[in-house]
């Protein structure tokens, strides 16, 4: 084998075995930012108020460390190897034997094999290490939306200003397309959002979701905004229709945006050309 061969080779085993451990990381970030975001609030209420801090125990990324939800027992190290810790456990609490979330190695898997994808699609360059970050953003951008409707300021705005510092060198785009694209990527759905709400007097979304298409189009330019809307609205449209259809969900049961912005955000980065050219070609330029 030879050595370019062989460097080619421990990047793709390297990139996957870091996004699988990022991923076991993106699990905690999806379970407790949004608690960690509730703990804050509850104390900035006490506070306006002038009522006493709640007493409960603060809550972080790392602190305190990570134990099964049923028995209350420290996960060992070795009980969290992503993906392999649960296939050895047979997907149960090494101590009270209480099943696991197949979340857990689902989300693990994901983010390894698409860091792999990214890996296989840009190679050993800078684009790569961007996409990465990407990626693992969007991933838990869409756990967290999918549990709490929530898309965090703490994730969408430094995705936003990444987006357009990367395309100061012009990674993906040139930065006049990434400026343009976060801002018609913001006032697109402010437009639809206020649209809707004066017409119906309903929130059709939240403003996360305007800022996390604000960041696909820092990323992307604004030349990827009609079709980074075209399918997230078409998936999403689609599955909420098959929802309500197989009574999974009500009609007046809000569902989360995000991870169709997100979806929608990787298929550009993996098929962004592609796709857009397709879509040109279709619509006649």
């Amino acid at each position: 084998m030879t050595d370019a061969l062989q460097t080619i080779w421990f990047l793709y085993t390297a990139v996957t075995l870091l996004g699988l451990v990022v991923g076991s990381f993106l699990n905690v970030v999806i379970f407790r930012l949004p608690r960690m975001m509730e703990q804050a609030w509850r104390r900035d209420c006490c506070e306006l108020l002038e009522q006493p801090l709640p007493d409960e125990p603060h809550l972080s990324l790392s602190v305190p460390n990570s134990q099964c939800r049923d028995c209350g027992a420290a996960i060992k190290p070795w009980h969290n190897i992503p993906v392999l810790s649960f296939t050895l456990l047979g997907g149960r609490c090494a101590a009270c034997k209480a099943p696991i979330s197949l979340r857990y190695p689902t989300v693990e898997l994901v983010t390894g094999l698409l860091s792999l994808a990214a890996a296989l699609a840009l190679g050993p360059t800078i684009q790569l290490a961007a996409a990465l970050v990407f990626i693992w953003s969007l991933v838990a951008l869409t756990g967290i939306d999918i549990d709490t409707q929530l898309l965090p300021d703490s994730i969408t705005l430094p995705l936003l200003w990444l987006g357009l510092l990367i395309n100061l060198s012009e990674v993906f785009v040139p930065l006049e397309s990434a400026v343009i694209g976060a801002a018609a990527g913001y006032m697109t759905l402010w437009s639809v959002y206020w649209g809707f709400k004066l017409t119906t007097g309903k929130e059709g979304m939240g403003f996360g979701d305007f800022k996390l298409l604000a960041a696909l189009g820092a990323w992307f330019g604004w030349q990827a905004l009609p079709l980074i809307i075209i399918l997230s609205s078409f998936v999403g449209a689609l599955i909420g229709i098959l929802l309500i259809v197989l009574k999974k969900q009500g009609r007046e049961i809000p569902m989360p945006f995000g991870p169709y912005l997100a979806g929608a955000g990787l298929l550009t980065l993996f098929f962004g050309e592609q796709l857009n050219a397709a879509y040109f070609r279709l619509i006649g330029l």
